[in-house]
């Protein structure tokens, strides 16, 4: 295993009496899609700030392409792009003048700014819009026009914090486009997100983070293949929920309740075995289910054994 890009080890950041991040490592290996996968409030876009130099932390050590973030910063700057979670877009400069504005800001020679911008705006879908202001670009362009920005210095490594948030669908799955084809062009990703789909869809590597701590870490499918066993998925009316809970606990306590869709789930030690107690124990309490199921284990069942909360879906 080379060197990692990102190294962060027993990282804790305090604000105030609130804990971000408490003693969290995490390594990062060059040229791959990294996801961070946690519900709001994990840490995630507190542990991309550190690492982008944007605050410091209170205790620990952590270095982008071997560069200290504490005591190099504006070194590890010249080496990073970041697309925050708000499109940081000037609404009455134009795309081209955005991207433009930005290579002076690194100080990059005017032929190879103009060739830059160009190459980022066809790359990018904009060269349409290129020359209109931001103000009259819809959200997902905005996005793009925010992702360009952040490459417009070619970093090794980039941060993008929840970068398909608010997007429609179709949008969303451009930008995945997008993120693929950096990867393949040798940038490291660092990428937080809520949603499990994407994290499944891009990530070469996955860390759950919750609470301020990585509590899973591995591929999409060493993290489902970690459950070790099929799954029970249990569907009931609302006004059952509580009841059926009660009468599934009888047949294995080790249950979990997703907090959106009200679902049930438990582990299929016994393969149908426990599909068909489940059934027994429901029909006992008189209580019919609006469906029940056995399949293998997802990115979504990983998440609610570990954090007991549910991700978010994508929009259908």
């Amino acid at each position: 295993m080379t060197q990692p890009i990102i190294h962060v080890k027993n990282v804790t950041k305090r604000f105030g009496k609130t804990v971000a991040l408490d003693n969290l490592s995490l390594d990062v290996q060059e040229g791959t899609i990294h996801a961070l996968l946690g519900p709001n409030g994990a840490g995630k876009t507190t542990l991309v700030r550190l690492l982008a130099t944007l605050t410091m932390p209170t205790n620990g050590t952590m270095t982008v392409a071997g560069l200290d973030v504490c005591t190099q910063g504006a070194k590890v700057r010249h080496e990073i792009g970041l697309a925050g979670q708000f499109a940081a877009v000037d609404d009455f400069m134009t795309g081209r003048e955005t991207l433009e504005m930005v290579g002076e800001l690194y100080h990059m020679g005017k032929k190879e700014i103009k060739k830059r911008a160009t190459e980022l705006l066809e790359r990018l879908s904009l060269t349409d819009a290129a020359d209109r202001t931001a103000k009259t670009y819809s959200g997902g362009m905005r996005r793009r026009l925010d992702v360009g920005a952040s490459l417009m210095y070619r970093p090794r490594v980039i941060f993008l914090d929840e970068p398909t948030t608010g997007l429609d669908p179709r949008t969303r799955l451009e930008l995945w486009d997008i993120i693929r084809g950096l990867a393949r062009d040798g940038s490291t990703i660092l990428l937080t997100t809520q949603y499990l789909e994407e994290a499944d869809a891009l990530a070469n590597y996955i860390s759950v983070i919750d609470k301020g701590r990585v509590v899973a870490q591995g591929t999409a499918k060493e993290l489902k293949e970690s459950l070790g066993r099929d799954v029970v998925e249990v569907h009931l009316k609302d006004d059952q929920c509580d009841r059926g809970q009660k009468a599934i606990s009888t047949v294995d306590k080790d249950l979990t309740v997703d907090e959106i869709t009200g679902a049930i789930r438990l582990p299929a030690k016994e393969g149908g075995k426990t599909l068909f107690a489940v059934a027994k124990a429901l029909q006992k309490e008189g209580i019919e289910p609006e469906e029940i199921s056995l399949h293998r284990p997802s990115l979504d069942d990983v998440f609610l054994a570990v954090t007991g909360k549910q991700t978010k879906k994508e929009d259908k």
